[in-house]
């Protein structure tokens, strides 16, 4: 399979934040869509952009907490969005869609990870659901106002989809649940969506991107019990660091979300998978959990993932 997945030495790295790369981007009349823009990384990523001049619209589970972290931050919206309930995501775009406005850049931030088996909807593993279906749902209502634009979106996703492909014959974990093997799944789907939306999204000029942030402690935690972090080498028993060398600061943590969703460096790609503010190299044969993993990028698999996710949600706006 030929695949474009290769760097292009973009100037950037690790270390890079999120203000860095959007130096000399020029945001001003630009509107952005930031699910979860209110904590963590996405915190970050809405700071980021209205300080480039976007104007940036926050869809929180917890409106009330999201005004309070975005408070001071101008030209942010907080609407109210729960990404595992499929009414509240048509809710959202159906408010979103009455205004009238156009969207540059969606970046699908928002997400779960490793939480104790949970079910949402009609009987939906949790994750699976939040971090794939309500965005796929997501974009697919608001495509009216996505299209017109050629907005670029932006799948955020995690080395975490090194845990696992796509579970066809049980994508929601009926039988043998594994927290970190679903969260693998999960992100594994945001990688096969990008590919699959900058296949079909190229005719109206919209580009999709995924991407892994890198390791950073944020809120996306708040399920792991310290014991696990400790034993996992994260931190030690006073809850510092083992290795701040192995993880990012938020501020670097979002930088390749905002590099992905503005980099003129871009222009003309997509539906390829980034790291470290550059496109990521495939996944070596060693079994080194750096780059792409083949099944996150094989495109019969994305259309495959694209049709369920349309069977199950009820949404398709390419249909």
């Amino acid at each position: 399979m030929t695949t474009a997945q290769h760097k292009i030495g973009s100037g950037f790295g690790a270390r890079s934040t999120a203000d860095e790369v959007l130096q000399g981007i020029d945001l001003s009349g630009k509107l952005a869509i930031v699910t979860g823009g209110y904590s963590g990384l996405g915190l970050e990523t809405t700071r980021a952009l209205t300080k480039a001049g976007a104007r940036v619209v926050v869809p929180a589970r917890r409106p009330a907490a999201a005004r309070a972290a975005v408070d001071g931050i101008e030209a942010v919206e907080v609407d109210e969005l729960d990404l595992g309930d499929l009414d509240s995501v048509r809710a959202f775009a159906e408010r979103f869609l009455a205004s009238g406005r156009t969207v540059d850049i969606v970046i699908n931030n928002a997400g779960i990870m490793a939480c104790p088996e949970t079910r949402v909807g009609p009987g939906w593993e949790a994750q699976f659901a939040t971090n794939h279906l309500g965005h796929y749902a997501l974009v697919n209502r608001l495509w009216p106002a996505i299209a017109p634009g050629g907005a670029r979106v932006i799948s955020v996703s995690s080395g975490g989809h090194h845990n696992s492909a796509i579970r066809w014959d049980d994508p929601h974990w009926k039988t043998g649940y594994d927290k970190w093997q679903a969260y693998g799944q999960a992100k594994t789907a945001n990688v096969l969506f990008a590919v699959q939306l900058d296949r079909l999204g190229q005719e109206s000029g919209v580009r999709a991107f995924s991407l892994h942030p890198g390791g950073i402690l944020t809120p996306l935690q708040r399920h792991l019990a310290k014991e696990e972090m400790v034993e996992r080498g994260w931190i030690d028993e006073d809850g510092k660091l083992v290795n701040p060398d192995a993880f990012k600061t938020p501020e670097q943590g979002a930088a390749t979300q905002v590099w992905a969703a503005t980099s003129p460096q871009l222009a003309g790609m997509g539906g390829v998978y980034c790291e470290d503010c550059d496109i990521a190299e495939p996944a070596p044969a060693d079994g080194e959990r750096t780059g792409v993993q083949a099944y996150a990028i094989d495109p019969e698999q994305a259309a495959r993932l694209w049709e369920l996710s349309a069977e199950l949600t009820g949404v398709n706006a390419f249909a």
